[in-house]
């Protein structure tokens, strides 16, 4: 090792090939590496390196050269030149290598003891738990971004809502609408948190992806996010600076998507904010499942959804407000985002975070946070328990102390015996008790948590008999010692307010110990798959959810045995692939992790056979066959029977969803097409296929703009020709029913002639002609009033504001159509106006009001004004409500580009409010209200949060 802080350039060049080639070869010692790999050689196609193997290259070069390399070098380094530039330029020196041990010497952060007792119970959305959080107590910290050299950047409540607002009104300025989705794509930092609740206070719903990983995988990382994109319909994207590359190639590829924006380009492009109010059974975001089939389903979770499931597990666990929650999960994924940060949120508990790419590279930093601030809850899957057990010598950190974590979730993915048992036994001596493990289990499609041991039981195995399992699915417990036995973990009992059962294919319960169909239903279960009605209709079996996964129960408790879809059936038998790759995985030359087994019809005879793929390094022909060999032999001792065929293949050819999972459906299409084991090819022709499909990307959006532009030219001309040539002679007719009936006339025949559809509902709820009435309507559009004179087969006065009357040859025309005026501004003369109105209506006048006084581009329905109301009180007259759909669509505020659409017009039944009993004003507002009531339904706009404007009658327009 040299003792300078940085040796010659060249030589150092050299050694870090060295390196590189050294942990190869211990990796796998009986393939030979060619002599000409050089430092422009590609560590993925070349070294066969995987994510682990680079971790350990980045710990060498750490040891070797005396730098602290960053973590993001384990995605963007793609050559041993990348590796030798990033020692070259870092700037972070390390005197020596014992300094990157965990510094347990390091002053513990201890909570301040706070109340647990008060939680927002009445809360019924995320929204209104951060505002409750922020009115008991809004300079508390709720989340610290862990450093490992520092305090970390910590964020409080009041923090949380300042930046999401700023979020918010960018994204209402770029037109977000109400309940549409946002991609955000971000890793785990402050702008992350900012930016998720900014897009749920302007009403959009949020829908995290990953960020793009290894170069050498762009490709189907595109296509993923391409067909996630196509789903959810997003126009905008919130993106990182250094990903805005890979976005416009997403945008390419998908017509949707228009924006694409830094957390800080849509913080400072904020302008005014509306606050639409949210709904709990509004959705929240949208989980995209990690998807083995190449398919992703979106999980619609509303906040009904997830508060039900916090506070269940909330329950269960006994969180409160002086819990500290350590994570280390990726914000993407279900467990990361609701059971971490959520449950963090709703309980006022602490919540320590930290990059997955961090707890990759250096696994002793998750323990290490749980240590500084006395972590009391974290979670993960099973293979962050694998990664520090193999990872960390708890003889290098005896101050390191992790007495304080009460429940280590573990979930996600198949829990393994062994796993439990090894890291319960290695942390022992660091205060890690056994009894805090927990294995749990739960699933998107409820929100994330479904079951729960109790606690501080530890986990509970149940060994049964392999053979009769197998064969008829009864789990017969076993002695312990029974070398065939098969080893299941207890996941726990289902979470308060939820149901489980356990079925057979005809949807009957099974008794105890009898494995089937896992089915659960309660108020964390989703209500399908966002624009996905096919697959929504697969996941309800009546009013009960299907899970996917097999498994049987014992005394009301849980043991999950496999997946439905990865069952294998060899010879009568029932096959749980999990136990069968785990033994593989520990075979000598098999990558762990990388083994697949599989069922596969045989075209012969029409047959399941037993298909397993490994990973290994190995090239020697010889050598694979041996490896064969072995395979076989622990396939048979382990099922009686040998696999039928065993593939080979080079590391990171098996593929994995972004959570880790084997995508089995993907493998065994693969190998069914017989391309599994080919390579994708070099990153070249990737991005010469991806610039292909941008180029096709981009003539569809240039067809798709070329016929809207044409569309939108075609109807203005319409509108030009058929107003210059029939308005003048509508209004030299003499009779306004005349007048109406001609322009009437004129909008049919624009509509026709611009294919917009309009239909007109509730025409039976019209009172009889003679009978005068006030109507109302939602105001969307600048249409709404060429439609309602178009399409309401009923001659009224229509109400506008006086400030049209500014505009001499408006004002004419209005006039003509026996529009009357009324003054906003001025009370006294808003006041007059209204009276004068209530004379219009006490003889034969339908009068028609837009009670909202005006209209935005953003939907949703805004406070009422009170003169409509005022009018129908005074001269007993009935409010007929009438809701107008699609005009927003075709003709929004702020812009003169009209596109296709279709309207409807919902006509309710007449409301009548004047109580002899009740004060006009009092009659007024019930009328108000019942009719605004009403108009909601009818048109289907949401609610939005906002005061009434005025207080008194008499300043009420």
């Amino acid at each position: 090792m040299s003792t300078d802080p940085m040796p010659a350039t060249q030589e150092s060049a050299l050694h870090v090939l060295h390196i590189v080639k050294q942990v190869a070869a211990e990796l796998h010692p009986n393939q030979h590496f060619s002599n000409t790999l050089n430092l422009d050689s590609s560590l993925d196609r070349d070294f066969s390196f995987d994510s682990l193997g680079k971790v350990e290259i980045l710990l060498r070069l750490e040891q070797e050269f005396r730098v602290a390399l960053p973590e993001s070098l384990l995605n963007r380094a793609d050559t041993p030149r990348d590796l030798f530039n990033a020692v070259l330029n870092s700037q972070a020196r390390i005197d020596n290598p014992s300094d990157k041990a965990i510094p347990a010497e390091r002053e513990q952060v201890q909570p301040e003891l706070k109340e647990t007792s008060v939680v927002p119970e009445r809360a019924g959305t995320l929204l209104d738990v951060l505002e409750w959080q922020n009115q008991h107590h809004p300079d508390q910290v709720h989340i610290t971004l862990y450093d490992p050299e520092g305090e970390g950047l910590t964020i409080s409540y009041k923090q949380l809502k300042t930046e999401a607002l700023k979020v918010a009104a960018g994204l209402q300025a770029l037109g977000l609408q109400p309940q549409a989705p946002v991609v955000l794509m971000l890793p785990t930092g402050a702008e992350y948190f900012y930016c998720f609740f900014g897009i749920l206070y302007a009403a959009g719903i949020p829908c995290p992806i990953y960020p793009p990983g290894r170069k050498s995988q762009i490709e189907e990382h595109l296509n993923r996010h391409a067909s996630i994109v196509r789903n959810n319909g997003a126009e905008i994207m919130i993106t990182p600076e250094e990903a805005l590359p890979f976005s416009g190639l997403l945008r390419n590829q998908v017509t949707s998507l228009k924006h694409l924006v830094t957390p800080e380009k849509i913080q400072q492009q904020a302008g005014e904010l509306t606050l639409p109010q949210l709904n709990p059974r509004d959705i929240a975001f949208l989980q995209y499942t990690s998807g083995s089939t190449g398919t992703p389903k979106g999980v619609m979770l509303t906040h009904a959804n997830l508060l039900a499931n916090v506070r269940a597990m909330g329950e269960v666990v006994q969180a409160n407000a002086n819990d500290v929650f350590v994570s280390w999960l990726p914000l993407y994924h279900d467990m990361g985002l609701i059971g971490a940060w959520f449950a963090s949120l709703y309980h006022s508990a602490h919540l320590v975070i930290m990059s997955p790419l961090s707890f990759i590279a250096r696994p002793q930093r998750w323990l290490e946070a749980i240590h500084r601030y006395r972590g009391t809850l974290s979670a993960s899957p099973n293979f962050g328990y694998e990664h520090c057990s193999r990872l960390i010598n708890p003889e290098d950190y005896p101050n390191l102390d992790l007495s304080s974590w009460r429940c280590a979730f573990n979930g996600a993915e198949a829990v393994s015996p062994q796993t439990l048992e090894v890291f319960s036994n290695r942390f022992a001596c660091l205060g890690f008790s056994a009894t805090s493990m927990m294995p749990v289990y739960g699933l998107a499609e409820n929100s994330v948590g479904l079951a729960f041991p109790p606690l501080a039981r530890g986990p509970i195995l149940d060994h049964i008999d392999r053979d009769r399992f197998s064969r008829t699915g009864y789990a017969e417990p076993v002695s312990t010692t029974d070398p065939s036995a098969i080893t299941v973990v207890n996941c726990g009992r289902v979470i308060p307010g939820h149901q489980l059962r356990v079925v057979d294919s005809n949807h009957r319960e099974l008794p105890d110990r009898q494995e089937g169909h896992v089915q659960f239903k309660g108020p964390s279960a989703t209500a399908g798959y966002y624009r996905n009605p096919e697959k929504t209709a697969g996941l309800f079996k009546g009013e009960w959810l299907e899970t996917g996964d097999l498994g049987y129960i014992v005394d009301g408790e849980l043991y999950l045995t496999g997946r439905k879809k990865d069952l294998i059936i060899l010879a009568g038998r029932n096959i749980h692939p999990s136990e069968l790759e785990g033994l593989i995985s520990e075979l000598k030359e098999i990558r762990k992790g990388g083994v697949v087994a599989l069922g596969s019809q045989s075209t012969e005879f029409g047959t399941e056979r037993l298909v397993i793929i490994a990973e290994t390094r190995v090239r020697d022909e010889a050598a694979l066959n041996a490896i064969r060999s072995e395979i076989n032999h622990a396939t048979i001792d382990l099922l009686g029977l040998p696999a039928d065929d065993i593939c080979l293949v080079a590391p990171n050819q098996i593929l994995k969803t972004s959570s880790g999972k084997v995508r089995r459906a993907a493998c065994k299409a693969l190998y069914e097409s017989g391309l599994l084991g080919k390579r994708t090819g070099n990153i070249r022709l990737q991005w010469l296929r991806i610039g292909l499909a941008s180029l096709l990307g981009h003539l569809r959006r240039l067809s798709q703009d070329t016929l809207d532009y044409t569309f939108a030219g075609y109807s203005w001309l319409v509108f030009s020709v058929v107003a210059i040539l029939f308005t003048p002679l509508a209004l030299l007719v003499s009779k306004q029913e005349r007048r109406w009936k001609t322009l009437s006339l004129c909008m049919r025949l624009i509509s026709m002639l611009t294919a917009t559809t309009i239909k007109v509902e509730g025409l039976k709820n019209l009172p009889p002609e003679s009978q005068p009435a006030v109507f109302i309507a939602n105001h969307a559009s600048y249409l709404d009033g060429y439609v309602m004179l178009g399409f309401l087969p009923r001659v009224v006065r229509f109400v506008a504001k006086a400030e049209l009357k500014k505009n001499k040859l408006v004002a004419f025309a209005l006039k003509k159509l026996g529009v009357e005026f009324v003054e906003r501004f001025d009370a006294e003369q808003g006041h007059s106006d209204i009276s004068r109105l209530s004379e219009q209506a006490s003889g034969k006048h339908s009068l028609f009001f837009f009670p909202e006084g005006t209209f935005t581009r953003a939907s949703g329905l805004r406070s009422f004004h009170l003169g409509a109301f005022f009018t129908a009180c005074q001269q007993k007259l009935p409010v007929v409500p009438i809701g107008i759909r699609g005009t927003r669509n075709i003709l929004r505020a702020d812009s003169w580009f009209p596109r296709r659409g279709h309207i409807i017009i919902s006509i309710g039944k007449p409301i009548y409010e004047r109580q002899e009993d009740k004060s006009l004003w009092q009659s007024a507002i019930k009328l108000r209200d019942q009719s605004r009531t009403e108009i909601l339904k009818l048109s289907g706009e949401i609610d939005l949060k906002s005061e009434e404007p005025m207080t008194k009658p008499e300043k009420t327009i």
